[in-house]
């Protein structure tokens, strides 16, 4: 598999840690200091499938792509309003593709990283060769505006991967469930985000090390040859534990949450945008995706740009 383009799309209402500091009663430090956020983007108007959309939108032009090549869409995400027809199928529409494999799954904070691991599996079995993955999410609707401990944290965006098979099988994957603690990240479709913020540290910063040192020891890889380890943008203590617990230098988790906020299924692939437009990826090097949350889910992936 290889990675060919990400995009992004981010909604126009900027929310500041200074506009919620006046509304809880607290410092703008406090906020920056307890989440390493300074800003986010709400969805005012704007419909979930539209933003997907925008985002895919994008993807396209950047990559310069036939969407007639297209073979799959697969959409991640946990805010979806669309029972049927999927987000999928709405951008399949949008772009006019005449024959099209298109799915949402469900799957936490990870499900971008299942997304991927299933377009590589179709990709694997001869099914497919182009896959457009989408993760996008509209938490601002889901969440609990009088609750300081998820409202300074969510926030809403979409990201879009183009990925395409390639002739380098360098591909590992560790993806699992814990069903036993699935109570501390809930939402339904009636009810507001709940979070149980001390246990979800202590789940994040746990079940990800071991995971990755399942993962690097199914590949045989060894974590000083990985340039990069791109975690879903959760919380900056989180992801600054995941990197002292596995004694990775700083610089190589790349964070960019302060810009925007915790996206869920859209953070990994708006990161992979911007590690792209800075040129922080070159042909061959080697890095780790990271997701982890509602489920509880936890996955890794190990690839080569």
């Amino acid at each position: 598999m290889r990675i060919i383009s990400n995009s992004s799309y981010l909604p126009t209402k900027r929310v500041t840690n200074k506009e919620l500091a006046k509304k809880f009663g607290v410092d703008e430090e406090y906020i920056k200091k307890r989440t390493g956020i300074e800003i986010r983007y709400y969805a005012e108007d704007e419909k979930i499938e539209e933003m997907a959309i925008k985002a895919v939108q994008k993807l396209i032009i950047k990559s310069k792509i036939n969407v007639q090549e297209i073979d799959m869409i697969i959409v991640a995400t946990t805010s979806t309003n669309k029972l049927m027809p999927g987000i999928s199928n709405y951008i399949q529409k949008e772009l006019k593709i005449k024959k099209c494999i298109s799915l949402d799954i469900l799957a936490g904070c990870n499900g971008y990283i299942n997304a991927v691991d299933i377009a590589q599996m179709y990709m694997n079995c001869g099914k497919v060769d182009k896959v457009i993955v989408v993760g996008v999410d509209i938490l601002s609707k889901y969440t609990d505006t009088s609750d300081i401990g998820t409202a300074i944290v969510l926030a809403d965006g979409a990201g879009a991967t183009l990925l395409e098979k390639g002739e380098d099988n360098y591909y590992f994957s560790n993806i699992e469930s814990i069903p036993d603690q699935n109570n501390i990240l809930k939402c339904t479709t009636t009810t507001k985000i709940q979070m149980d913020g001390i246990s979800i540290y202590k789940y994040a910063v746990t079940e990800t090390i071991k995971n990755i040192e399942e993962l690097l020891k199914q590949s045989g890889e060894k974590l000083e040859n990985i340039k990069y380890i791109l975690p879903h943008q959760s919380n900056l203590k989180i992801m600054l534990a995941i990197a002292n617990r596995l004694e990775l230098e700083t610089k190589k988790m790349y964070i960019n949450i302060e810009k925007n906020g915790n996206t869920f299924c859209a953070s990994i692939p708006i990161a992979l945008e911007e590690m792209q437009e800075k040129k922080l990826l070159n042909k061959g090097d080697k890095i780790i995706l990271l997701g982890y949350g509602g489920g509880l889910n936890t996955g890794s992936i190990l690839i080569k740009i």
